[in-house]
């Protein structure tokens, strides 16, 4: 098995591309019209889902097998409550520069300052919100200032 790619299904589609072309500093790299947007970004693969899509263009949509609310659904999904239990981490390396970059970018919601953990092995990041609610998390190289 292999890793394909994660895909977040969300609420606006174009600000959340627009969001992560800004994040990764790169355009989207793939597009399935509004539906679905894909950014091949060195190995992480993270894809942007429309959930309103289908529920605006049924006459696109062609499915064979049975219909499970949960999993197709994708508008209810898009709308569900983010209970942020999967964070996205990327990692860079000069973390103060990324800091400072997404900072003035003011696309961030509930950004925190750059923080330090250690439990076995020290760990510098920072984190911040996407357009749904979903956590990133950043990490890298820091040098901590005296």
């Amino acid at each position: 098995m292999q890793y394909a790619s994660i895909y977040l299904v969300v609420k606006d589609f174009d600000k959340s591309v627009s969001f992560y072309e800004k994040v990764f500093d790169m355009k989207v790299s793939a597009t399935n019209g509004k539906r679905f947007a894909m950014f091949y970004n060195k190995g992480l693969n993270l894809c942007i889902m429309n959930g309103y899509y289908d529920s605006k263009n049924p006459g696109q949509v062609v499915t064979k097998g049975e219909y499970w609310e949960i999993y197709d659904n994708l508008r209810d999904i898009a709308n569900c409550m983010n209970t942020h239990k999967v964070f996205i981490n990327l990692g860079v390396e000069d973390l103060k520069a990324e800091y400072t970059r997404i900072k003035e970018l003011k696309i961030a919601a509930q950004m925190t300052e750059i923080r330090y953990i250690n439990v076995f092995s020290p760990y510098w990041y920072f984190t911040f919100m996407d357009p749904d609610g979903n956590p990133i998390e950043i990490t890298g190289n820091y040098a901590e200032e005296l």
